[in-house]
């Protein structure tokens, strides 16, 4: 004969088709949601009082008798609750989160920038949301329309180059913005940052005090910021009567090592008078150092190689690069003060700061 099945007890369930926890037990009460997300109303239903009641003991409100708020955020920690940052911004109009917007997390200027950032928000109470807009006005236009609506407390966006739509969404939203990396005119929108042009040009003022007199420009990625310091380096070489639209290389891909070897070749091959280049970024010039070594080119005898933002190696590479060094980490820290100060509704004294840049003279030029 078959032997009877043991029966396996069954707890009973709640109305919302939980598990109610036993008498001293520490397990988590999971919501019959299909998401397996607690809830506030799952914790108002564990301890037998009203989900406004929760929220409150769970923010810290003094309304809430002690004894009773222990017993909900103890009952909130044994469920797993998590509070859901979006649905209380909603809810009270308020969030503890900051949109930072940058064009790539694989730059380190932009590494820098957001570590100071997240230093300066977090020992505030608030955090950075990031999002990457690869240097793409309509990418950063549809990050806006993703995260403004969960009303972030305030915004951290980098440069001014946005579409129409996008800037229409930041002119409604209301909320307090900092632009970091450029200067704005007058009473433009705040901002913290250096003016690109003018370091544009004095590193090509550099070139041309060392008696430099065919100074080569090559760009790519072709940013606002990248073409501000090409407007610099045109300034400084037409005040001295020696500016060559020719000698103006603007790529269109995106920065890196190979691009500026690249680069290297096709100066060399189609003006080989070119004495001196001035590249965009620091990664571009170190990769023109590279081959210009590969090559058997003297930098700086043959060929001066200067950049801009002096990256980590560029103090390590054979010769070491001259560059503008840029303050992107007190950038990050200042554009999150002034961030701040809003926030708290401060009085704002200048609605650009200017951080300045510093040339930095090593052999390559």
């Amino acid at each position: 004969m078959p032997h009877p099945k043991k029966s396996t007890p069954v707890a009973p369930k709640s109305g919302d088709g939980t598990v109610p926890s036993l008498p001293g037990s520490t397990g988590r009460v999971r919501s019959s949601r299909a998401s397996g997300r607690v809830t506030l109303s799952d914790v108002a239903k564990a301890t037998g009082v009203s989900a406004m009641t929760v929220s409150r003991a769970l923010r810290g409100e003094r309304r809430v008798q002690p004894a009773l708020a222990e017993q909900i955020t103890r009952t909130a920690q044994q469920m797993g609750y998590v509070p859901d940052p979006a649905a209380r911004a909603l809810a009270s109009q308020k969030s503890n989160q900051v949109l930072v917007l940058v064009p790539l997390l694989s730059n380190a200027l932009f590494v820098d920038v957001l570590d100071a950032i997240h230093r300066v928000l977090f020992a505030a109470g608030l955090h950075p949301l990031i999002g990457v807009t690869h240097y793409d006005p309509a990418e950063e236009e549809q990050l806006l329309r993703t995260y403004l609506p969960l009303r972030p407390a305030g915004l951290l966006l980098t440069g001014f180059d946005h579409s129409p739509a996008g800037q229409e969404l930041l002119d409604k939203s209301g909320i307090a913005c900092v632009h970091m990396m450029e200067l704005s005119q007058g009473d433009g929108p705040l901002s913290v940052g250096f003016s690109q042009e003018d370091a544009g040009a004095r590193i090509t003022m550099h070139l041309l005090e060392r008696g430099y007199r065919r100074i080569a420009f090559c760009a790519g990625q072709l940013d606002a910021r990248v073409r501000q310091r090409a407007q610099g380096w045109k300034r400084a070489l037409q005040q001295h009567g020696l500016h060559d639209a020719d000698l103006e290389y603007l790529w269109p891909q995106p920065t890196s090592m190979a691009l500026g070897a690249e680069l290297l070749g096709a100066v060399r091959l189609k003006d080989p008078t070119v004495d001196a280049i001035f590249f965009c970024n620091d990664d571009i010039a170190q990769g023109a150092l590279l081959e210009a070594l590969r090559q058997g080119i003297k930098v700086p005898e043959q060929v001066a190689i200067v950049g801009f933002n002096d990256l980590a190696a560029s103090a390590q590479m054979v010769p070491p690069l001259t560059t503008i060094r840029t303050p992107r980490k007190e950038i990050g820290a200042e554009s999150a003060r002034l961030l701040l100060r809003l926030l708290r509704n401060e009085t704002i004294d200048k609605r650009q700061v200017d951080l300045g840049y510093e040339l930095v003279v090593r052999k390559s030029s």
